[in-house]
């Protein structure tokens, strides 16, 4: 088939949200009679999920102290629970456990979720916590929690199996996927973009989508849209020449125990589990200090290699972000793998949750794992249009379980405003609407 040399909509980025965005839109032009996937092209340098939709840990969960993420994340697990076989979803269900420190936000949460159906379970106080993770784990830890929050949604799911089976759906409807395209540049006429160019050719277009993780910077700057920007504050001031982007690099890794390891006392798989904790963590195998500070950690089955998967609160990256190269990426980056110091942490953590960890970072996987991510000034997703017909989807590293959000962008760009994405404008720096700020050591809880 020949390079198309027009496409009424491109999408640029095959991960999360280019082909849910791309499979959605095709069936809203279907519905409405205004066409059909054939008038969608999704276009990508390398392959399908080859950036970080391909290396995520999958984690699925609603466990946000904002409310505007609470309604998005529960309708993005709306539509990983409509074809779990598809998307190769394991609904198991997530846990939040957390110090007293957290204590009033995690409560907000629960509260929330209740108010909108969100199935959860809340257990406050030192005691009543430690019994509920002991009657799921008998060699359950963790001193200094004093609530866990249980949701009954959410999960994981396989990172790569999951795109190829979002791409399969956008090719159901006649979506055309292209790899192995770079786009280079963005023409635009009378503020409006009009070609996407790329090194195998021009394609005129009506509209574009940008969903393309880690390098939103990159066509964010095609367009010469603003490096720096002001954000009125909630002090009620003007703060200026802050940032756009940053990058932060992303800590994750594998354990490699029988993930057979993790059931529960029943014989059962177990939710993700995530670990918030303000007590000092000490080395698991010669006893010295690790951190004194606030530290969190996420853990979870990997059955694609085997093992224990899962991550630590990601580390911001100093360099001016014109100077972090993204690409190569992943765990081919010479610069932002993890190495020794994350899996002596890491392991440690888990040992510090669950007995049968302690003993184990000889069994950590020393191979290259991790990645970056491009985040806002406010580490929440923008999602909006610029120069008239470009809709940026700047996930701020939410990504992978944000699912749902190409569904809603399809609707926005056919004309119908979604009101799960309005608090997620562009305006709210300048407007002073921004999302309140949890007390968890994770810039995107």
């Amino acid at each position: 088939m020949s390079f198309p040399r027009h496409s009424p909509y491109v999408i640029i980025g095959a991960g999360i949200h280019g082909l849910s965005t791309a499979w959605h839109l095709a069936r809203e032009l279907r519905a409405r009679g205004r066409g059909d996937g054939g008038d969608v092209v999704v276009l990508d340098k390398s392959s399908i999920a080859a950036g970080a939709s391909g290396i995520a840990c999958g984690v699925i969960r609603n466990n946000y102290f904002q409310p505007a993420m609470r309604e998005l994340m529960a309708h993005s697990v709306e539509v990983w629970e409509s074809d779990p076989a598809a998307f190769h979803y394991h609904p198991v269900g997530y846990m939040q456990i957390s110090p007293e420190s957290m204590h009033v936000d995690v409560a907000s949460i629960a509260e929330q979720q209740r108010q909108i159906g969100y199935t959860s379970e809340f257990i406050e106080g030192d005691k009543d916590s430690h019994d509920y993770m002991r009657g799921l784990f008998e060699d359950w830890r963790a001193p200094g929690t004093t609530s866990v929050l249980h949701e009954k949604k959410g999960g994981y799911a396989n990172n790569t199996a999951s795109m190829y089976g979002l791409a399969g759906k956008a090719e159901a409807e006649g979506v055309r996927i292209i790899t192995g395209v770079r786009v280079t540049g963005l023409r635009t006429d009378n503020d409006s973009v009009t070609a996407v160019e790329t090194d195998k050719g021009t394609i005129e277009t009506d509209y574009v989508v940008v969903g393309t993780g880690p390098w939103i910077k990159h066509f964010w700057d095609m367009l010469e849209l603003p490096s720096h920007i002001t954000i009125h504050g909630k002090d009620g001031q003007d703060h200026e020449n802050v940032r756009m982007w940053t990058y932060w690099s992303l800590q994750e890794g594998t354990l490699g125990v029988d993930p057979e390891t993790l059931k529960t006392n029943r014989g059962e798989m177990p939710p993700v589990v995530h670990v918030d904790s303000d007590q000092p963590l000490y080395s698991d195998e010669d006893g010295s200090l690790i951190t004194d500070k606030m530290w969190g950690i996420y853990y979870k089955p990997d059955f694609n290699f085997g093992g224990v998967q899962g991550g630590a609160a990601p580390v911001k990256i100093e360099q001016e972000p014109d100077q972090v190269h993204v690409d190569p990426y992943g765990t081919e980056s010479p610069d932002f793998v993890m190495g020794p110091e994350f899996a002596r942490m890491w392991v440690s953590a888990l040992a510090f949750c669950q007995q049968r960890f302690s003993g184990t970072l000889g069994q950590y996987k020393r191979e290259p794992s991790g990645g970056i991510g491009c985040f806002t000034p406010d580490n929440f997703p923008v999602f909006d249009v610029f120069r008239q017909n470009c809709y940026f989807i700047a996930d701020s590293n939410h990504g992978y379980k944000m699912i749902g959000v190409g569904a809603l962008v399809a609707r926005e760009i056919m004309g119908d405003d979604s009101r799960l994405l309005q608090p997620f404008r562009f305006a709210r720096y300048a407007k002073g609407e921004l999302h309140p700020t949890s007390h968890s050591p994770f810039p995107w809880s």
